[in-house]
């Protein structure tokens, strides 16, 4: 995940809903499309990206002309970070404080005409369901390991990560950014345990999610998730 400054980056999910799974509050905002049909989305900065992994129902409301009847709502999951653009010149929803999404096409379809351009929308935050275990992507080199985590369920942002080699104890990580965590640690040629926990307190162990022989720039699936 890219750094940037002020705005969280979401990946739409494919999955159409109409069931409300939470209590919290609906809020306010605005969303257009980006790009074609492997575009991305962004909203308004969230806590420095500590939010990355959340998760969000939006609906189109209050604009007949373009709302599509009955669409119910979509979820997306907070992944990265969009700048704002301040030059007068071009549109301003990314600036603070407007809450804004920039959904990729066929989502943004799923509530709305494309024709639109930008639709007033409400969203508020919702539990996450993810398919299958949490899986972690490693990078970096035997003196500076990096794992991404992905399709984290639950609260879905995760706010501490501790990791274990085959032949050491565990490890507290730290933040880099967003779900990308590091650690100093040389584990290279031990199998990788991992405990995540998320911004609701609750901890998930992974065990062996990494064999002895795992690789940088692989990306390994655990048997679990919240």
């Amino acid at each position: 995940m890219a750094r940037f400054q002020n705005y969280v980056l979401l990946i739409i999910s494919t999955l159409l809903v109409h069931v409300i799974v939470t209590n919290a509050a609906w809020e306010d905002g605005s969303a257009t499309f980006y790009g074609d049909m492997t575009g991305a989305e962004t909203m308004p900065l969230f806590n420095n990206g500590q939010i990355c992994g959340a998760c969000f129902q939006i609906m189109c409301v209050n604009n007949p002309q373009w709302c599509i009847p009955n669409a119910g709502t979509i979820r997306i999951t907070a992944t990265n970070f969009c700048p704002p653009n301040y030059d007068p010149h071009f549109y301003p929803w990314c600036n603070p404080p407007r809450k804004h999404f920039d959904l990729s096409m066929p989502m943004f379809s799923k509530i709305a005409i494309t024709k639109a351009g930008i639709i007033p929308v409400r969203f508020r935050r919702v539990h996450c369901v993810k398919r299958g275990g949490i899986r972690f992507e490693l990078k970096g080199n035997p003196y500076w390991i990096t794992a991404t985590m992905l399709n984290v369920g639950g609260a879905g942002d995760v706010t501490a990560v501790r990791i274990k080699g085959s032949k050491s104890d565990w490890v507290q990580m730290s933040r880099n950014w967003g779900q990308l965590w590091q650690t100093a640690a040389n584990l290279v040629g031990q199998s990788l345990s991992f405990q995540l926990t998320t911004s609701d307190g609750k901890t998930v162990q992974l065990d062996k999610v990494a064999p002895g022989n795992w690789q940088f720039g692989q990306t390994y699936e655990g048997k679990g998730n919240f």
